[in-house]
């Protein structure tokens, strides 16, 4: 009885084995030309073999190319080799996004079929197609059967305080042909796989839109990202209408948000002032937004069929009552302070804070370049959501990693060298923007690293003490990040600040600097026709605030990602 349990057991295994197909990588082999042999793409190939990041692949690794079990077979986009095609005549007015809709056949797919689709667009050219779709949706357009076609193959081959990333102008901009295209200048370094994740695509879909892929990848080369919806052009005229909605309160006689709204505008007009002197025609609104209550009667006095842009309002449920105001003509709308899911959903919004989860990924990345085996301390507030989602995220990134959350920073201790007994250097890591809890971080660490070199510290936020101790904080190492921080020491700032004292007879305020920022920024998006999503991809830092716009999802929401990124070095 033993016996046959084992003999069962053992043809039980063999058969689940025999079940899961393999491939054993040889010289020469590379992610496409594997998932091209066995009929896959190559996201599902990657997905098949998870442990191979970033596509990297080495000679003798064996990888799965058909799960096992009963699953079947990996569901592919790609055509079988059984599968017909034919051609059709491109006919007058005919467009890639007509074809698609027409034939029902997704653009990557259409793009596979034909590499040199952009250039193959006159009128009678041949465009190839799968034949039963011609059949069904295209009447007596068949001229030729055609034989399956296969998809190209790629080849991946002094010390500043603030580090904003300002400099490098590595954003998306607008190719255009019968359709517009977001697009991306490959930069040194880049890989296939670093550009797919940077901008949430797949690989099957980049190499559709690229057929010059096959030659490999090549810094320099303008790489077409996904197609732009079609852009927001302004009204009539040549001036850009556009409104601002701050809630002054006058009309309810509520003073709550008076200063900070009167703060704003002030940066708000040198903006408009610069702009306007620099030759770009301007029609300009204020609107009393009110306080939240009273919001909707403040609509009144927005044309939506003679305006362009509308900043503010400043809070949320304000916001959403704006965008369904305007949601037949998709005016666009910027958020200077409104953040949340809710609002993720709106094509036309404009998100200009940015998230904590954007903060705690750059520090993560930050802590794992200086990770080396130390002990991490994350000082937590009382929510503690940054410092476990932080814990979370060291934990799948660092090998073996001994992380710590405490409430206090008082808990953070030296390490002990085992072999010879002495303290060792950790790494201490700020996860909230509580000013009290930041000046005893501060302390902390600057105590620690009067004990023992090599302590290294990390904030997710900027508290007022980093300021007033930075050269201590520097023999810590600290980097820190901030929404905004200006560098006095660049020409566009002293510029502006200047401009500012000469206007008002003061240093700009908090909400004046985001006036300036969020009303510069989006106005030097513009071109003549009022289409400021055709420049939304560019990377733009201002007097203190870097914009770096990403869609929160397809046709969703445009929220900034960008910040400015301190480090004090000894």
């Amino acid at each position: 009885m033993i016996k046959r349990f084992f003999v069962l057991s053992g043809l039980c295994m063999f058969l689940s084995m025999s079940a899961q197909k393999t491939h054993t990588v040889v010289k020469g082999d590379t992610p496409y030309n594997i998932s091209k042999k066995y009929g896959l793409t190559v996201d599902e190939l990657l997905k098949l073999n998870p442990k191979t990041k970033d596509g990297k692949i080495a000679i003798g690794d064996i990888l799965v190319i058909k799960p096992g079990g009963n699953s079947g077979a990996v569901n592919s986009a790609v055509p079988n080799k059984t599968t017909q095609l034919a051609k059709i005549t491109l006919q007058p007015k005919q467009t890639i996004y007509g074809i698609t809709k027409q034939y029902k056949i997704s653009e990557a797919e259409l793009r596979r079929l034909n590499p040199d689709l952009d250039s193959h667009m006159k009128i009678g050219d041949e465009i190839t197609l799968p034949l039963d779709n011609i059949k069904k949706y295209g009447g007596s357009s068949v001229i030729a059967s055609a034989t399956p076609s296969e998809a190209p193959a790629v080849s991946t081959n002094s010390k500043s305080r603030i580090d904003s990333d300002s400099q490098k102008s590595s954003a998306l901009s607008i190719g255009s042909s019968q359709d517009e295209y977001a697009t991306y200048t490959v930069e040194q370094g880049d890989t296939v796989f670093s550009i797919v994740n940077k901008f949430g695509i797949s690989i099957d879909e980049l190499i559709a839109l690229n057929p010059d892929l096959a030659k490999g990848l090549k810094t320099g080369m303008i790489l077409k990202i996904r197609k732009l919806d079609p852009a927001y052009i302004k009204k009539n005229g040549d001036a850009l209408s556009v409104v601002l909605m701050l809630p002054f309160g006058y009309s309810t006689n509520e003073t709550q948000y008076r200063s900070m709204a009167v703060d704003f505008l002030t940066g708000a007009k040198l903006a408009i002032e610069r702009n306007a002197s620099g030759g770009q025609k301007l029609d300009i609104k204020i609107v009393d937004s009110g306080n939240e209550a009273s919001f909707k009667s403040s609509l009144s006095q927005i044309n939506p069929n003679n305006t362009d842009l509308i900043i503010g309002p400043f809070f949320k449920s304000n916001v959403i009552d704006l965008l369904d105001f305007t949601k037949t003509q998709k005016i666009p709308v910027v958020a200077p302070f409104a953040n949340s899911s809710e609002l993720y959903g709106y094509s036309n919004l404009i998100i200009l804070e940015t998230t904590d989860q954007t903060y705690a990924d750059k520090i993560a990345e930050e802590v794992k370049a200086a990770y080396s085996d130390q002990k991490i301390y994350i000082v937590a507030d009382a929510k503690k959501e940054n410092a476990n989602y932080l814990k979370s995220s060291l934990e799948k990134n660092l090998r073996n990693p001994n992380i710590i959350i405490v409430n206090s920073a008082a808990d953070i201790q030296l390490d002990q060298n085992m072999m010879t007994g002495q303290s060792a250097p950790v790494i201490a890591v700020l996860a909230s923007d509580n000013e009290n809890i930041g000046e005893a971080f501060s302390n902390k660490v600057i105590a620690l690293s009067k004990e023992v070199q090599g302590i290294k510290a990390f904030s997710m936020y900027s508290v007022p003490s980093f300021d007033k101790k930075v050269d201590e904080l520097s023999q810590a190492n600290l980097v820190y990040l901030m929404d905004r921080k200006i560098d006095t020491d660049g020409k566009f700032e002293k510029e502006i600040l200047a401009a500012y004292r000469e206007k008002y007879c003061k240093t700009p305020g908090k909400y004046a600097i985001i006036g300036f920022d969020v009303v510069n920024d989006m106005l030097t998006r513009e071109n003549k026709k009022g289409e400021i999503f055709k420049q939304i991809n560019k990377v733009q830092t201002q007097l203190a605030t870097k914009f770096e716009f990403v869609r929160t999802k397809s046709n969703g929401a445009y929220i900034n990602k960008g910040f400015r990124i301190i480090r004090l070095v000894p």
